[in-house]
């Protein structure tokens, strides 16, 4: 699990590293292109002691720039910003110590509004047809918003805690610590570019490397941060070509 943070942020280094020498040999474009995105997100919130869920759907939204910069042999090279509202969080799937389901449910929903900024290269058709992608960059984001939804009567031990299997209950009366968010993702995508705009389907996935949580020796959690399933779809128009 460590291993891919480290080689996709070595991936972008690279990119960025080489970007000036692409500039030098590559064929200038400059084309600016503005539109929107929607989609859906699979969010998991990495639990360190675990605590045991399914990934919570949620649809997202949001607004995209592109700017396409050069075309380097068959690589087309461009820098794409976003900023999307999606919801996050965790969706339990609760058993009790013996691993039977319980009637017990929780769910925390946590409000974001995102911006990735991201490094893209494309291949295959620039104007009409189909043009293969991938991206990835760093992402940040801010939880403007908590809630909760839970079951009203919650299954108890002798001692009156919930029944878990391994004991976890703690993250139920844990508010949010760290609004800020911060991470990487990356994705591959299908564009078609027509005479009305440019239609792109792809996926993505998002590590992240902060946590919702405090993380100290005194705190409950050593680790507690999101990591998404993204499916999405976007429209982008040219406002800028030349």
């Amino acid at each position: 699990m460590n291993l891919f943070p480290k080689t996709l942020c070595c991936t972008l280094l690279a990119c960025w590293l080489f970007s000036p020498v692409q500039a030098q040999i590559g064929k200038p474009r400059n084309v600016m292109s503005l539109g929107f995105n929607a989609g859906y997100s699979f969010n998991k919130i990495d639990f360190d002691p675990t605590v045991r869920q399914s990934r919570l759907g949620s649809p997202t939204l949001g607004v995209t720039f592109r700017y396409t910069t050069e075309k380097y042999f068959s690589t087309l090279c461009s820098f794409q910003a976003e900023l999307n509202y999606t919801k996050l969080g965790w969706k339990e799937d609760i058993v009790n110590a013996s691993g039977d389901p319980l009637p017990d449910t929780y769910q925390r929903n946590l409000h974001y509004l995102q911006l990735p900024v991201l490094a893209r290269l494309g291949w295959g058709r620039e104007e009409r047809g189909l043009q293969f992608y991938f991206l990835a960059g760093p992402q940040v984001s801010y939880c403007f918003k908590e809630t909760t939804e839970q079951s009203s009567v919650w299954t108890l031990t002798d001692n009156g805690t919930p029944d878990r299997p391994n004991g976890m209950y703690q993250q139920y009366s844990l508010p949010i610590q760290h609004r800020f968010d911060y991470g990487i993702t990356a994705g591959l995508g299908l564009e078609l570019n027509t005479k009305v705009g440019h239609f792109m389907l792809e996926g993505r996935y998002y590590y992240g490397l902060g946590d919702i949580f405090g993380n100290a020796k005194k705190d409950v959690f050593s680790r507690s941060a999101n990591g998404t399933l993204l499916v999405k779809a976007t429209y982008l128009f040219d406002v800028l070509k030349y």
